[in-house]
C-alpha cells in the first residue's frame, strides 16, 4: 500500500531540498528519520514534515516498522520577483524560488 504527501509552494529552492532528498530516497522510514535529525541544513523541516505527513496518511504513525521512501522528488516552483536598489539609482530583479514537494511512502508488501 502507499501513501503520498505534497507540500506546495514552499519557500526554499528546489535544488537544496533535493539534495536533502538525496540523502533519504530509497531508506527506510525509521532510518530516514535520524538521517534528518541530524542533518545541518535549513530545508531538512520541510522534509521531515512532508515525510511525516505521508507516513500519518498511511495511517502508521505510531508504527513506522516496514515502511520505506519509494519515491521523493522535487519540482521548480512559482518565483517571487524582487527589486534591490543598485548604484546610480538603478534596480535589479532577484528572485525568490519555491518548490514543490512530493514523497511517497510504501509498506513492503
Amino acid at each position: 500500500m502507499e501513501a503520498k504527501a505534497i507540500a506546495r509552494f514552499q519557500r526554499y529552492s528546489p535544488s537544496k531540498v533535493g539534495q536533502v532528498l538525496d540523502l533519504i530516497r530509497n531508506k527506510p522510514v525509521i532510518k530516514a528519520f535520524n538521517i534528518l535529525k541530524f542533518l545541518p541544513k535549513a530545508s531538512k523541516t520541510l522534509v521531515e514534515k512532508t515525510l511525516k505527513s505521508a507516513v500519518a496518511n498511511l495511517g502508521r504513525l505510531k508504527n513506522q516498522e516496514g515502511l520505506i521512501v519509494k519515491e521523493c522528488f522535487v519540482n521548480q516552483g512559482p518565483a517571487l520577483k524582487r527589486w534591490r536598489a543598485r548604484a546610480f539609482g538603478r534596480a535589479v530583479m532577484y528572485k525568490h524560488r519555491t518548490c514543490h514537494l512530493t514523497i511517497v511512502v510504501s509498506d513492503n508488501k
